[in-house]
């Protein structure tokens, strides 16, 4: 294992034993459009084009950060969204992260080509559990390259709910090092959603370089505030217009 991997794998442990007691980062942005922090998502297997345009006239009308969609809609959300300030968001070894780390890195530059502008990629879930850190951080740090020489960011998804804290702790750390964007709670397919609790535990491991992205079960107006609250730079719910419903109810 190379010094890298031995130090933040020491470092996993510190944490380990000091969490929760760390304290979590200040300086969280609260003061923005709940619009603004939302991956306005679609990801059912089942989507048609007709639901992608929907989704993309949503997005323009209520200014979300961007849609996030499955790989073979990318060329079609970008071609709807140009110039609307929305940028088009995608996924990389979706749902199950298990695919080579080669097939990931080739999907990544084929999605930027079309149009993507960010990329959510599955960690290799089997990979990290099983204590395999060079090829999981290796896995990370294909895609990150390959994505940032394109101009595309990258956000790591963890799958939260399959990890033990100290697994959790150590994606975090790894996605770090890879170079990822952000780290991300969920797919949306796995056992579990997005947690305050992970969400503040993604946030201290991470720091402030790092954003964090909450996906999976946020549904009403409370369950965002409370994923910002815990230090998500990002939100990913297919509920995007019901929340800026809900926030523009509060102001009436």
């Amino acid at each position: 294992m190379n010094r890298d991997l031995t130090e933040l794998l020491n470092l996993a442990r510190d944490y380990e034993r000091q969490l929760p007691d760390l304290r979590l980062p200040a300086g969280q942005p609260d003061s923005r459009p709940i619009a603004s922090w939302i991956d306005h998502t679609l990801l059912k297997p089942e989507a048609t084009p007709e639901q992608i345009e929907q989704l993309c006239k949503e997005a323009r009308e209520y200014q979300f950060a961007t849609v996030c969609i499955n790989p073979v809609y990318v060329p079609l959300a970008h071609r709807l969204l140009e110039g609307s300030g929305v940028g088009v968001c995608t996924v990389v070894g979706f749902p199950l992260g298990a695919t080579l780390a080669e097939a990931k890195a080739d999907e990544t530059r084929r999605v930027i080509e079309a149009g993507a502008a960010e990329v959510d990629m599955v960690i290799a879930i089997g990979l990290l559990k099983g204590a395999r850190y060079e090829a999981a951080a290796d896995d990370i740090r294909r895609v990150v390259e390959t994505a940032h020489t394109r101009g595309a960011k990258v956000k790591v998804i963890l799958e939260m709910a399959l990890l033990t804290r100290f697994e959790k702790i150590t994606g975090c750390l790894i996605s770090r090092m890879a170079g990822a964007d952000f780290v991300k709670t969920s797919t949306g397919f796995g056992p579990g959603g997005a947690t305050v609790e992970d969400v503040a535990l993604m946030r201290r491991v991470v720091g402030l370089q790092t954003e964090v992205k909450a996906a999976g079960g946020i549904r009403t107006l409370a369950d965002a505030r409370a994923m910002l609250e815990a230090g998500a730079t990002r939100l990913g719910t297919s509920a995007g217009v019901k929340l800026v419903q809900e926030a523009e109810q509060e102001t009436r």
